[in-house]
């Protein structure tokens, strides 16, 4: 077992997360190749250095996960024995460090089976929980994951690779969630959770007086069948005594696929949250600003694919913005209009629905929507007040199907500017902003998106300077003139597509077999392994330090060098270790950096 170790680079950071097999699919499938290529061609030579106090634990039952934390120092790994743990009541409490966090791990990703009455609890610091299984069973009490325990809540806690699919009690009326989310700092990602069929959000972060910070990427949430009544949200962030406290969530980089429990897809409880780069398909609901303020969705794809009830975007509440967001196919109405500004009540109470003031909603393109903007929505007796000072601007929107705006309230001192309709009747007496043209959107490219052609009226032709807009839906930057629409026309490499199931969820080991998977030359001669397999790293994508497993056959020197997706050397140290040798098996080994 050889390590290595590099600190200097921080959480997070974007060409580490390029670098490993975190992000996979398309992108990242080039990264593990190279990776992989580039372990094959150097002769096997491996960063490292040693790390001695660390050690690595096998437990079998709950009680040997209790007893090894009684005892674990940070940087040490509990492994779980791979096979079905029975009515499992799991707690994994204790402190690691930012350095060197505990880690809860399955022998093998998704080999430990939580079965039964199973339940895991997160309580302390810089732990991290690995490879788990949630299936066949249902939670007794409380949800099927909670980052708390006996009071006390995790901070820069994380819960990665793990599944729960169809977990769920007899009765569909009893109340649980799935994953709770205490205290702050602490992330989920790569997760899949498929077929909720019971009452509770899925995911839900609860707030307290001082904000979360939690970061939830890269999951898989799948279908959920209608549930028939309120409290069937996939994700929420708050509730609504605490609407108006900041919790600082990013929810990011998510596959939303036919989640159908309610009109909520996404239901926003508090303020300051970022909603960017999820992809929602088929998708029964809306993205819901529900209450709190200060809130971004930016960069989002939503596909309705024609499916009826698919919805967009909702907004309530105050100085929210919605920009770069690429809407089509959506086929809901009203509340699930795929750009709904709804009126709010007087004197409104936390828990039902305030005003919507200074609104932007700026830079979106909306293409073959049934109902494309819709403002003062659930206007009533109680809902009197339309939104106020919002701007509209420099989006693209055409359809078939109209009106193209729907005025169910008139809005106050609504602002349109830079905005080019197309299709169906406006709906509207049309004001200075809109221009009525034909933007010459190409036909849909492989991820199913209408971009600008070459004559398209929408280049460089957006109004205003909109300081907060410095890329498009892409990811590529938005620099002098700008264009109007999600979609900025670039030669810049594109850092951002809709997302399949193949790029999100729990991540397997990769295989890559013979030259034919890189671009590299070995050049000297060398023989190339027929077999190396890149594991996982640990944590996943990346705290400060990160574990990265590799099985080469053959005996040898081992070398890792590591690239980004632009083949670039990120500048890692490289380092030599002694030879390896075996008989008849693979070696692993950890890498440290």
């Amino acid at each position: 077992m050889h390590e290595s170790k590099n600190t200097g680079i921080p959480f997070g950071k974007p060409d580490r997360v390029s670098v490993f097999p975190c992000c996979r699919g398309r992108k990242g499938e080039k990264a593990i190749v190279r990776t992989v290529a580039a372990i094959a061609f150097t002769g096997l030579s491996l960063i490292a250095s040693a790390t001695a106090e660390a050690r690595e634990i096998r437990v079998g039952t709950p009680a040997e996960i209790t007893a090894a934390m009684a005892a674990a120092q940070p940087g040490d790994t509990l492994t779980m024995t791979s096979g079905v743990w029975s009515n499992a009541s799991v707690v994994f409490a204790g402190n690691g460090t930012q350095n060197a966090p505990i880690m809860l791990r399955a022998e093998a990703p998704g080999a430990v089976s939580m079965e039964g009455s199973s339940t895991l609890r997160i309580g302390g610091t810089y732990l991290v929980v690995d490879g788990l299984s949630f299936r066949n069973g249902y939670s007794p009490s409380g949800g099927v994951i909670e980052f708390r325990y006996n009071g006390l809540e995790s901070r820069y806690c994380r819960l990665t690779n793990t599944s729960i699919v169809d977990y769920n009690p007899a009765d569909a009326a009893t109340d649980y969630k799935w994953i709770s989310l205490y205290g702050s700092y602490n992330r989920v990602d790569h997760c899949s959770l498929k077929g909720k069929t019971h009452v509770g959000t899925t995911l839900v972060v609860w707030l307290s007086a001082t904000p979360n910070y939690h970061r939830i990427d890269h999951n898989h949430f799948g279908l959920r069948p209608p549930l028939g009544v309120n409290g069937g949200e996939t994700i929420r962030v708050g509730t609504s005594d605490w609407s108006m406290y900041d919790s600082y969530t990013v929810v990011e980089q998510n596959l939303f696929e036919e989640c159908n429990g309610e009109a909520e897809i996404i239901s926003s409880k508090s303020c300051g949250n970022i909603y960017r780069n999820n992809t929602f398909r088929r998708c029964q609901g809306a993205l819901t600003l529900r209450h709190g303020n200060r809130c971004l969705v930016e960069g989002n794809f939503f596909f309705g694919e024609g499916v009826s009830n698919t919805g967009g975007i909702r907004v309530i509440g105050e100085d929210h913005r919605v920009q770069n967001n690429y809407l089509t196919g959506l086929k809901g109405t009203g509340y699930r209009a795929t750009i709904a500004v709804m009126n709010g009540k007087p004197n409104s109470l936390l828990n039902e629905y305030y005003q919507v003031k200074r609104a932007s909603i700026v830079f979106n393109t909306l293409v073959g929507n049934s109902s494309s903007i819709d403002v003062g929505v659930g206007k009533s007796t109680d809902l009197t007040l339309p939104p106020e000072d919002c701007v509209i601007a420099n989006m693209v929107v055409t359809s078939t199907s109209g009106p193209l705006v729907r005025f169910t309230d008139t809005p106050l001192n609504l602002r349109w500017e830079g905005n080019v309709f197309y299709g169906a009747s406006l709906g509207i007496t049309q004001p200075g902003g809109i221009v009525i043209a034909d933007p010459q959107l190409a036909a849909a490219d492989p991820y199913g998106l209408r971009r600008p052609g070459a004559l398209s009226p929408v280049l460089d032709a957006a109004v205003g300077t909109y300081d907060t807009v410095t890329q498009d839906m892409d990811g590529q930057d938005r620099s002098g003139l700008k264009d109007i629409g999600a979609d900025e026309v670039s030669a810049l490499p594109v850092l951002h597509v809709p997302l399949t199931a193949a790029d999100v969820g729990p991540v397997s080991p990769v295989t890559a077999v013979g030259p034919e998977h890189s671009s590299l030359n070995p050049g000297d001669g060398r023989a190339i392994p027929e077999d190396d397999i890149l594991y996982p790293p640990y944590p996943n994508p990346f705290n400060p330090e990160t574990t990265l497993r590799f099985a080469a056959a053959g005996s040898g020197h081992a070398a890792l060098d590591v690239y980004s997706l632009s083949s670039t050397h990120p500048g890692l140290p490289r380092e030599s270790t002694s030879s390896f040798s075996h008989a008849a098996q693979a070696v692993l080994f950890s890498v440290w950096c």
